[in-house]
């Protein structure tokens, strides 16, 4: 019995004496860092690229990013009540230090494809871009290069996020569970707009992200298969505004009852344009007013929700409670 005891005691302190050495490895040790392997990047300098590049930029970027300076400067993006602290954005402006004036047009590439910034570090996967086109990357960037009044240095910084002196997220990076997307360097095409559903699904879960707001979380989302996201366009995700007031995004899937079944295409286009709903009332400002796209984009989006599985989920309950 004694040497039981003795045996399950010797057991007991080598598994206490890992636990302290696994917390000492998590707490203390550096973050993992990555290889960055930038592409080779042709900026496009025509009109019509540099247009589509402020289109994606003004419609999903500006809404994390524009600072009080009415720059890219960064800004307040979630209060120290929330589960991972107080977060800002980062300055995305020109400045050649506490901006991205210092990475090479390859390097930004590579940051938006796999959430891995210059010095090797993660900081995605929330503006990762992992399945749009070469093309589409590449006039984004040169939107970012303009001579945009949103653009232009600014000298604001911001403290270091609290999630990195937390230990649960240095465990989860350290663990591999938060990691950088994949990347393979092949050539990434987007489909023709000829190809009406699929041009629309690249619309809607690639180009302006509709997915992302629509599904169930951000934190559940599934960067690279979208339509593996929980709740992929059901709805029920808090969905926050620049003072932090939030509304449930809506089930967006072709369910009569619950999404947009019953709504008609031009019904949609005066939704997600003008903010208008079917009865007259209007969408939460949380839901940007997409007027600058074209009829064409809109009605491409459309076809593709069609072929969306309809979902039940009713997140008028979820702001109901």
């Amino acid at each position: 019995m004694k040497k039981a005891l003795k045996i399950a005691g010797i057991g007991f302190g080598i598994l206490v004496l890992l636990l302290i050495a696994t917390a000492a490895w998590i707490q203390f040790t550096p973050m993992p860092t990555y290889e960055v392997k930038p592409p080779t990047v042709q900026l496009p300098v025509d009109s019509a690229s540099l247009a589509k590049g402020r289109k994606v930029v003004e419609l999903a970027c500006t809404h994390c990013h524009l600072g009080e300076d009415g720059k890219m400067s960064g800004r307040l993006f979630s209060q120290a009540t929330d589960p991972f602290g107080e977060m800002w954005t980062a300055n995305i402006t020109q400045h050649p230090t506490k901006g991205i004036g210092r990475y090479t047009d390859g390097e930004l590439a590579y940051l938006l494809r796999t959430g891995i910034n210059r010095d090797g570090r993660v900081v995605g996967p929330m503006m990762c871009h992992p399945n749009m086109s070469d093309e589409d990357l590449a006039s984004i960037i040169a939107y970012l290069r303009s001579d945009s009044g949103i653009m232009q240095p600014s000298e604001a910084t911001h403290p270091a996020p609290a999630y990195l002196s937390s230990f649960m997220v240095k465990a989860l990076i350290k663990f591999g569970v938060f990691k950088p997307l994949p990347y393979d360097g092949k050539p990434i095409s987007a489909p023709p707009a000829t190809d009406q559903i699929a041009y629309g699904r690249y619309l809607a879960t690639e180009f302006y992200e509709c997915y992302g707001c629509h599904s169930a979380s951000f934190e559940t989302n599934n960067p690279m298969e979208p339509e593996k996201s929980p709740g992929f366009f059901a709805g029920g995700n808090p969905v926050p505004d620049e003072e932090f007031n939030t509304c449930i995004s809506r089930n967006i899937t072709p369910s009569k009852e619950h999404g947009i079944g019953s709504w008609t295409e031009e019904q949609f286009l005066s939704a997600v344009k003008g903010g208008i709903r079917p009865d007259g009332s209007m969408l939460q400002h949380q839901m940007p007013r997409f007027a600058v796209l074209d009829d064409e984009e809109v009605r491409a989006i459309w076809a593709y929700l069609q072929t969306v599985p309809p979902s039940e989920n009713n997140p008028l309950r979820v702001e109901a409670k």
